[in-house]
């Protein structure tokens, strides 16, 4: 076995190389050194995620002209969706998730705009799977794992209008803007950021995974986001807290519905993060407002059906006194049966 796990890491690293010499030695030269820099950063070599002098020179490569930054993502894509190795495929996404992190606005916006560059993103990977042996399936979970949270993490970036970690407003900014921001629009954007926490939880059960470098590295890109979603929930919910005595039953249903969902990822997600990203505060305010958003959904429940019993009781008196005018209505006299004669 360990001959053999030998063989395939000599394979691979031969494989490796083989890819650098046919980049530098094409004819295209301005995407061979595109190429170049972004397979050294998606080797097949599972010990360590790339470096960060390898992503950094990625996305130095990807910056200047319209040309260079569609040529990087083109790169990285082609890469991502013709490889069978879930090292490479991580690594791809890895590159991926640092140009949304760290890249220049230019590189982010070719990615939020692949394949057809008319702002639709797809990764296509929900049927990634190697199952040349047992670390590899396990590996390739992950691989559809962290294809989605980042095809979330693009959504939520639409949604909200920046991204996650690009917004240079102060707390205190984002308060006075969503103070003046609708009802329906504080609901639809703390929808999608709930999504995105779903997403995360649907973290493969092969936790123990986090022992690889690689993918510790990977969790712990996908907690800073985790953080930063939370903040953006947290600022919207106390801002729908404060105005929740306005609220209709339609509001109420969906702002429990989403902190319902919220609230059913919090288990998945403290053994994800093995608590590093808590937050006790958060959690103690999703539920403090969902149990506020039920009971007054509850009181508007409860004049709703006071309001139709006396109404069915008045029609009722109207309809079986003769003597009244249509429009007069008067309560209903108490007869005791035992005078009745």
């Amino acid at each position: 076995m360990a001959q053999q796990k030998r063989f395939k890491t000599l394979t691979q690293n031969l494989k490796d190389k083989a890819s650098v010499i046919a980049a530098v030695l094409s004819p295209k030269r301005h995407a061979s050194s595109v190429r170049v820099h972004v397979l050294r950063a998606t080797t097949h070599a599972l010990t360590a995620p790339p470096s960060e002098e390898t992503i950094a020179a990625v996305l130095a490569v990807g910056q200047g002209s319209d040309r260079n930054p569609r040529a990087c993502i083109d790169a990285i894509m082609d890469r991502l969706h013709h490889t069978r190795s879930a090292a490479v495929a991580l690594k791809c996404l890895f590159t991926l998730h640092n140009v949304v992190v760290k890249g220049p606005f230019t590189l982010k916006d070719q990615l939020s705009c692949y394949p057809s560059y008319g702002g639709h993103n797809f990764l296509n990977l929900s049927t990634f799977r190697n199952d040349s042996d047992v670390e590899s399936v396990e590996l390739s979970s992950w691989v559809r794992w962290y294809a989605g949270v980042l095809e979330q993490s693009l959504t939520v970036s639409r949604v909200l209008g920046y991204y996650l970690n690009a917004s240079r407003e102060s707390q205190e900014s984002k308060k006075i803007i969503l103070s003046n921001a609708s009802n329906a629009d504080l609901l639809y954007k703390v929808e999608a950021l709930v999504g995105f926490v779903e997403q995360i939880s649907h973290v493969p059960d092969s936790l123990h995974l986090q022992k690889n470098e690689l993918v510790y590295e990977v969790v712990r890109l996908v907690g800073d986001d985790y953080r930063n979603v939370q903040v953006e929930i947290l600022l919207r919910v106390e801002e729908l807290l404060e105005r929740m005595e306005d609220f209709d039953v339609g509001e109420l249903n969906e702002l429990v519905g989403y902190l319902g969902r919220l609230e059913e990822t919090q288990e998945k997600l403290v053994l994800l993060f093995v608590n590093r990203k808590r937050n006790n505060g958060f959690w103690d305010l999703v539920q403090k407002t969902k149990v506020k958003g039920m009971a007054k959904k509850r009181e508007i429940e409860g004049k709703w059906l006071t309001v139709v019993v006396n109404t069915g009781a008045a029609e009722l008196t109207r309809s079986t006194n003769p003597f009244l005018d249509p429009v007069q209505l008067t309560p209903v006299p108490r007869v005791d049966f035992a005078t009745v004669r």
